[in-house]
């Protein structure tokens, strides 16, 4: 399996609790896991590529809830953070010969019979590309909900930071208009 890469960079935003110290570090997926780090292995900021993504990510999170985002204490709801994420070339899952360049089907985030693909189908590329040095893994948005050309980043942290744009409330980010 060899890497195709794609470059990115840029404006990024993080769907955060208002109470998280530092929104942008990755040391809780580190601890826990994500879709391309198993618990206890390196830091991943997971990133929205839009308002549309960080919404259909918020929505994930409260599927099979008897409550939803309309339900929150607007002061106890998630924020979105702005990030500057430095341009280099990511692990590309947002093209289908990336996609498959990976060892994932070009259907991804589905298989090709329309089942979600799984966090441990990515969690070894996820590895793979932090071992060889990666800054990260672009990838179409994995929500349900979102269209096929969303998009998500994954980004390594390792020795540097990412800048803070700013913090939205969640009842300016997430009502669209």
């Amino acid at each position: 399996m060899s890497f195709q890469t794609i470059r990115r960079g840029g404006p990024y935003f993080r769907v955060a609790d208002p109470s998280w110290e530092d929104p942008l570090e990755g040391e809780h997926s580190k601890a826990h896991g994500g879709r391309w780090n198993i618990p206890g292995s390196f830091p991943v900021v997971y990133l929205n590529g839009s308002y549309s993504v960080a919404r259909a990510n918020v929505r994930r999170k409260f599927a099979g809830l008897p409550y939803g985002p309309e339900d929150l204490d607007p002061a106890a709801a998630p924020v979105l953070v702005g990030a500057e994420v430095p341009e280099d070339d990511f692990v590309d899952v947002v093209t289908d010969e990336g996609c498959m360049a990976v060892g994932l089907p070009d259907s991804y985030p589905r298989r090709p019979d329309g089942e979600p693909i799984g966090w441990r189908q990515c969690q070894p590329i996820g590895q793979r590309a932090w071992d060889e040095g990666l800054p990260g893994i672009a990838c179409r948005s994995a929500a349900p909900g979102a269209a096929r050309d969303d998009e998500e980043l994954a980004w390594f942290q390792r020795s540097r930071a990412l800048r803070r744009l700013g913090i939205t409330k969640f009842d300016d980010w997430f009502w669209p208009e």
